[in-house]
């Protein structure tokens, strides 16, 4: 890669000037500025003090030295500010960008491996089989899903799962609910309320455990809903089912081994205080309950079974929840860096520019069903992942409805429509591309052209910085991007005009199609369809 041995030669050139030891803060970055050049470095700056010398000279004597080093596609080399070097590139180094997107294609462009195979569990979503799931649930679980698909692609093995919170007094009361429905009678004191529950209550059999058949109908429900969005889980995992299985005695018996387990006013408590939580918790009442804690220390730790590190995506109520998981993982042996959290926010919907706050259906809040069926799958999880998950989200239904081009998920889809309508055009016209090898990629120099393919090249970095910092949103702002270049492309650049040189249309239709690929990928990590016609 040209990045590589641009670092390379740095590196030599600040040996050659008598700097032995490169220090770490030497980087050779993509700069924010087009205008500056395509790669820049700091590292006269970073070296001034070793070298005694000051930035801007050293910048000068560095950019000599590496004047001589012969680096491919450099076309100039120029100092700026206080000593950065720019790296000017040819356009060549932008046609082998093309020739690896076309040549890879998706299954093998852009795939770091950084992963090396590590597992990791994404649990998300996990509503409690109460009933239909919510529009901040949605969010969760485009979110959980493109964040597994992105680290799949950079190397992990990544495992979706689902916790099923399937005992405790709500789902009885869940129970009771629809068994009140079913005999015609109000539901009792703190039940659930909404439509939903007498239309399920209609369609339970008369001989049916009440909480047994309400869960069950409960996640049928919750799957098919994100199952249209495209969010599939490897495992459900039942929270009654972990306990009835002697996982929760056996995780207890794990902590007391610790030494970290102590009895207190007739409870048996964790000293989750000792590894940063901001007071000791109690496992076990004094009545001999256990508190959902327990449940949950067994589950988390039962999740390692299937992932090396574990990731919870949780509401935004949960920030209390994290030390004293993280906590107990590290005293049943597990490493702090091996269980992460991340919060998401809240999500508000707005109509007619009002929020929208109650459901008739559900009788509290908007369900993700509800804002699908306004919007559609596609156009509902794209509008998820436009933003990152700890930020507050608003989603103006009216404008997200509206197929225009301040619609950001049909901006995108629409250029990959585009794309095939070009090849579709062209097959009508008898034009066929040449091979690969035959295209004389030189005569791509419109600065819409190169546009496209310095996006193209970005992707490999934009996936690891998603993975790295689980951040979806990062994969959702290049495909715009890269969708607005090639709009940007069309608009200037003619792909089957007949008076076009053919060498150079030949050109522009292997660009088409790397563009192509790029954007099969992203709209792919996004969960969100790559449509041929629109």
């Amino acid at each position: 890669m040209l990045r590589s041995t641009i670092v390379d030669s740095v590196h030599q050139g600040l040996r050659s000037l008598g700097i032995e030891h490169v220090p770490d803060g030497v980087t050779v970055e993509r700069p924010a500025n087009a205008d500056h050049g395509d790669w820049s470095t700091n590292a006269a700056l970073a070296c001034a003090k070793l070298a005694k010398k000051n930035p801007r000279q050293l910048g000068e004597e560095l950019k000599a030295v590496l004047e001589q080093a012969d680096i491919p596609h450099v076309e100039r080399l120029d100092v700026a500010g206080p000593g950065f070097i720019n790296f000017v590139l040819a356009p060549t180094w932008l046609h082998e960008v093309l020739v690896d997107v076309v040549t890879l294609g998706t299954e093998r462009y852009a795939r770091p491996s950084f992963g090396d195979g590590t597992t990791i569990n994404v649990e998300f979503v996990s509503s409690n089989p109460t009933g239909p799931l919510h529009a901040g649930g949605g969010r969760w679980g485009a979110f959980g899903d493109s964040l597994a698909r992105i680290l799949s692609r950079c190397g992990y093995e990544a495992h979706k799962e689902f916790y099923i919170n399937d005992r405790g007094n709500q789902t009885v009361l869940f129970g009771r609910s629809l068994s009140a429905r079913k005999g015609g009678n109000e539901v009792p004191e703190g039940g659930y309320q909404g439509e939903y529950v007498a239309e399920w209550a209609s369609e339970m059999p008369h001989d049916a455990d009440p909480v047994t058949w309400g869960i069950a109908r409960a996640v049928r429900e919750v799957e098919q809903s994100l199952e249209s969005m495209h969010v599939r889980f490897d495992t459900w995992s039942s929270e009654k089912a972990l306990v009835d299985s002697g996982a929760v005695e056996a995780a207890l018996e794990g902590l007391r081994a610790s030494g970290h387990v102590y009895k207190k006013d007739g409870a048996t408590w964790l000293a989750t205080s000792t590894e940063g939580d901001d007071k000791d918790r109690v496992l076990i009442k004094a009545d001999g309950e256990f508190t959902y804690l327990l449940p949950d220390i067994a589950y988390h730790h039962d999740k390692f079974n299937r992932g090396d590190v574990v990731i919870d995506v949780l509401g935004a109520d949960h920030h209390g929840y994290v030390p004293r998981i993280r906590a107990a993982m590290v005293f049943l042996g597990h490493a702090p860096d091996t269980y992460e959290a991340i919060i998401g926010q809240n999500v508000k919907l707005v109509r007619g520019g009002e929020e929208v706050k109650l459901s008739k259906r559900t009788g509290t809040m908007i369900a993700v069903d509800e804002l699908i069926a306004d919007l559609g799958p596609d156009v509902t999880r794209f509008a998820y992942l436009l933003q990152s998950i700890d930020t507050t989200q608003t989603i103006d239904i009216d404008l997200w409805k509206a197929q225009a081009s301040e619609n950001p998920v049909f901006y995108v889809q629409y250029a990959h429509a585009r794309i095939h309508s070009i090849s579709r055009e062209a097959e009508k016209r008898g034009i066929v591309r040449v091979p690969l090898q035959d295209a004389v990629l030189k005569g791509l120099t419109d600065p819409n052209e190169l546009a496209v393919l310095r996006h193209l090249l970005e992707l490999e970095d934009v996936l690891t910085g998603a993975a790295r910092d689980r951040a979806p949103h990062r994969v959702t702002t290049w495909v715009r991007e890269l969708a607005a270049a090639f709009h940007s492309f069309y608009s200037h650049c003619p792909v089957l005009r007949s008076d076009l040189d053919p060498e150079l249309q030949q050109a522009r239709l292997w660009l088409v199609e790397s563009c192509r690929v790029g954007l099969s990928i992203g709209l792919d990590l996004l969960g969100v369809d790559a449509p041929e016609y629109m």
